[in-house]
């Protein structure tokens, strides 16, 4: 037998295509060549497999070898193609009956001594795989307990390509996958924690409980860093398909725990403010890889020293925050990752970051203004809640008692405001608050009566407010009616939403 198929899968993204790998051996001058759009890593792979295969005691084929990958117009990436480019040119050569290999995905990249090395996103492969309808995989030992996470497939683990060899010509067991540990309690830093803030403390909530966007400004010290990072913990947990699709981000990027467990916790990204455009959306050479704006989705990107980032890398993320997706093209193709985040700006009023009002700012009114100015009209106009936050008093600092509120007790309020709005918005598709379009809530019977924005719309005709800004206030209005247990927002909510929004409410 001179030809003989494996099946593996390849990654565009986040999205898998079973790929079929086939290999044919001809008489002729010892070479091997490989079809099917590959890249760089995949043509290096005729070395790899070849020592591998040597040093596993196999007998190298001396003859012309072609190997396809199919579909062959589909750009393939990666070396988790190496165990089933090396089985099929083992089951070609005739070493291998390939039977007990049909329809099973192979997965692994091989070392040059045959051990079988873990490889970057191995479940949204096996997710992939699971769709096509193929429920065996084989996956190197350090990946199976993340392919283990995705029901109804039958997982087995080798650690050397002799073991996968052996397996197939004499039926020795494979490895199991190791039994899913349970998942570590929530920790972290807790809102408690923050001394005073009451405003900041309402904005960080509303932001939770709605999935909007927040600007946090004031001077160096008054706590805009500790609610940020504190946002996440009173995020809900997320549920099974939020879990896959971080998992499967963060599986692509590399950064899964040992254990492979499903991400239950919203996920936080703080990056450096010398951060690159690619570092924030997405980039690389030949597969796009995410950037930090995917790797936040579903949770929050926190921009500290926001002024401080690139122009650049700060209008990058006009399309996505608007969108909650990257799009981005190469030449050999564009791909598309999720980016449905929280934002979170945190800026000091001016370069100095000193006191203003006495001679330690040495700031002049222009120099602040362009400051701030670099965060483009564009850029805060998609940022719901923009709130500044004042320096701590010396009594909030120093109170003891107990009087801020956890973050256990403001997350169950969030977690039931949430709920009453997934229940509402239900029959549109949505869940959150900031993700239902401005037409939906300007239509019967979502409208809100007149009465209750008037405000409202006085601020948008005399172009204080943008059409934007006049949806986001009224989803910021839903989202204050939720925590207060109420159906509808009335015009209270309407006056608290504009503050929030303009940073009137201090």
């Amino acid at each position: 037998m001179s030809y003989a198929k494996v099946l593996c899968v390849g990654l565009v993204g986040v999205t898998g295509h079973v790929v079929e790998v086939e290999a044919d051996l001809a008489p002729g001058l010892p070479a091997v060549a490989i079809s099917g759009l590959p890249d760089t890593t995949l043509h290096e792979a005729r070395d790899r497999v070849r020592a591998a295969i040597v040093n596993s005691g196999q007998k190298w084929p001396n003859r012309r070898i072609t190997l396809n990958l199919l579909p062959a117009p589909l750009p393939k990436y990666g070396s988790a193609f190496d165990l089933a480019i090396a089985t099929a040119l083992l089951g070609g050569a005739g070493e291998l009956p390939l039977l007990p290999l049909e329809r099973v995905v192979v997965l692994g990249e091989l070392g040059l001594d045959g051990t079988v090395r873990p490889v970057r996103g191995v479940l949204p492969m096996v997710a992939a795989a699971a769709q096509a309808g193929l429920d065996r995989v084989i996956v190197p030992v350090g990946n199976a307990a993340e392919a283990a996470v995705i029901p109804g497939v039958q997982v087995r683990a080798v650690d050397t390509l002799h073991r996968l060899v052996s397996y197939v010509r004499d039926g020795t067991p494979l490895l199991e996958a190791p039994a899913g540990a349970p998942a570590p309690p929530m920790s972290g830093p807790d809102l408690a924690d923050v001394a005073g803030q009451g405003l900041g403390r309402r904005a960080v909530e509303v932001t939770a409980a709605g999935g909007h966007h927040l600007a946090l400004l004031g001077p160096p010290g008054a706590g805009k860093t500790m609610l940020a990072e504190r946002l996440p913990s009173i995020l809900p947990a997320l549920d099974d398909d939020a879990a896959l699709e971080v998992t499967a981000l963060h599986s692509i990027a590399g950064a899964l725990p040992s254990d492979g467990r499903l991400l239950r916790r919203p996920p936080f990204q703080a990056p450096h403010h010398t951060a690159t455009v690619p570092a924030l959306v997405g980039g690389g050479s030949g597969l796009a890889r995410p950037g930090a704006v995917s790797l936040a989705h579903r949770g929050v990107l926190f921009l500290d020293e926001a002024p401080e980032f690139s122009k650049g890398a700060l209008e990058a993320l006009r399309q996505p925050l608007e969108h909650g997706r990257v799009q981005l093209v190469r030449t050999r193709g564009g791909t598309e990752y999720p980016a449905r985040v929280q934002l979170v700006l945190a800026a000091n009023p001016c370069p100095c970051a000193k006191p203003a009002g006495d001679t330690q700012c040495e700031c002049s009114p222009l120099t602040r203004r362009r400051y701030l100015g670099r965060l483009s009209g564009p850029l805060l106009d998609r940022i719901d809640v923009q709130v500044t936050v004042l320096p701590v008093r010396a009594a909030e600092l120093m109170a003891t008692g107990g009087r801020n509120e956890s973050s256990a007790t403001v997350g169950a309020r969030v977690a039931t405001a949430r709920a009453a709005a997934a229940k509402r918005w239900a029959a549109v598709g949505h869940r959150l608050n900031a993700e239902i379009p401005g037409p939906v809530l300007r239509r019967l019977p979502w409208r809100l009566p007149g009465r209750d924005t008037a405000e409202l719309r006085a601020r948008l005709d005399s172009g204080s407010l943008s059409a934007r800004g006049f949806d986001r206030v009224i989803r910021l209005a839903w989202t204050i009616a939720d925590l207060d247990g109420r159906d509808r927002p009335d015009r209270e909510d309407v006056r608290e939403a504009i503050g929030l929004r303009t940073g009137e409410g201090a």
